[in-house]
């Protein structure tokens, strides 16, 4: 098995979700699915925290989250003071919110992404590892805010 990954939506994020899912099972991965399980109304921010609390809790190693544009899950899940979460539209994105960033949590866009472009954003996502070196300062940096 490959890390464990957990996964949230809202409903207008419900169609990404089930695709990724499916995609990251298919590939090996241990998939925490906290929902939502159709398109049913449901709230970014409690899926957000859900999520928080999986890291959290140890329940998995990384999370992606999906709303109809990300900017709600990202404000959402960006509260918690152990999470990383980027918002990204590109593969390239993805590969430096990790390289640069370390981010735990990959936020997408459900009605802004195509499937295609989703699944290599996660795929790069997974798959980079953090640099470390001068970014390992900046990131520092961001705990020491966090206990302000």
């Amino acid at each position: 098995m490959q890390e464990k990954i957990v996964i949230a939506s809202d409903h207008a994020g419900f169609q990404m979700k089930a695709y990724l899912v499916d995609l990251l099972r298919r590939g090996g991965h241990d998939v925490l699915d906290l929902g939502p399980a159709d398109e049913t109304p449901v709230d970014y921010p409690d899926q957000a925290a859900a999520l928080a609390h999986a890291l959290r809790d140890g329940r998995a190693e990384k999370g992606i989250l999906i709303c109809g544009t990300g900017i709600g899950m990202s404000i959402a899940v960006n509260r918690f003071a152990f999470i990383r979460g980027a918002l990204v539209f590109t593969p390239e994105m993805a590969a430096l919110a990790r390289r640069h960033n370390n981010a735990n949590v990959l936020i997408l866009g459900g009605r802004t992404t195509d499937m295609a472009t989703a699944a290599a954003c996660v795929e790069t996502f997974l798959t980079t590892e953090f640099e470390g070196g001068r970014h390992a300062r900046r990131v520092a940096k961001m705990e020491v805010i966090n206990n302000e």
